[in-house]
């Protein structure tokens, strides 16, 4: 399997869980600006018209795009390890939620406050509803170790990349002490902090 990830992107979300799976994968990095893979110069619009990370395409030559569904994918190819819940369960429906939750209301608000062209007023507003569905997640994590409990799941992973987001557009997650002790613990793994210095994100 391939990866194909900017660093710090939500490809960090299936990077993180692909190493927690223990899984064999290939990085390749991508230059989102000008659609570019970034060792070859390569035309990434051939590998997914979209233009996004993240992509992971599979030994068999198929690609699968978007977040949400190549953390499940990857959870299943190694059930044992406990990423995700039994497919038909309802906790598997309960991180199937939060992934929703987390790439609708969470990263989808972000977005704009990344972008130069962005009106003030619109920022303003994203970072409005940020707070407000941050102020949601804390509640979520009270007494909690991870979102569902206290075994680590794929939503984690993306939880905490899109959290991580927030220190660059200067929005303390300290305000939130569940979420700050959620972030703080998911950084602390071993296989998370693999994955944050193979993007080139920490020492």
């Amino acid at each position: 399997m391939k990866l194909f990830f900017s660093p710090g992107a939500c490809s960090l979300s299936p990077h993180i869980v692909l190493r927690e799976a223990g899984l064999k994968f290939d990085l390749e990095q991508v230059d989102l600006a000008a659609k570019k893979l970034k060792a070859s110069g390569g035309n990434y619009r051939e590998i997914n018209p979209k233009g996004m990370v993240p992509v992971l395409q599979l030994d068999s030559g198929d690609v699968l795009t978007e977040g949400p569904a190549i953390v499940q994918y990857i959870a299943d190819q190694k059930p044992e390890s406990g990423l995700a819940p039994k497919p038909g369960s309802l906790e598997r429906y309960r991180v199937m939620e939060w992934l929703n939750f987390i790439t609708s209301e969470l990263h989808k608000n972000f977005t704009p406050l990344f972008k130069p062209n962005t009106p003030d007023e619109y920022k303003q507003i994203a970072r409005n509803n940020l707070n407000e569905r941050f102020a949601f997640v804390d509640s979520k994590l009270a007494g909690k170790q991870y979102l569902m409990g206290d075994k680590f799941t794929v939503p984690d992973a993306y939880l905490f990349t899109v959290s991580n987001w927030a220190a660059i557009q200067k929005i303390d997650i300290a305000q939130w002490p569940n979420l700050k002790a959620f972030a703080d613990r998911v950084r602390a793994r071993p296989k998370v902090q693999e994955a944050l210095k193979a993007e080139g994100l920490i020492k």
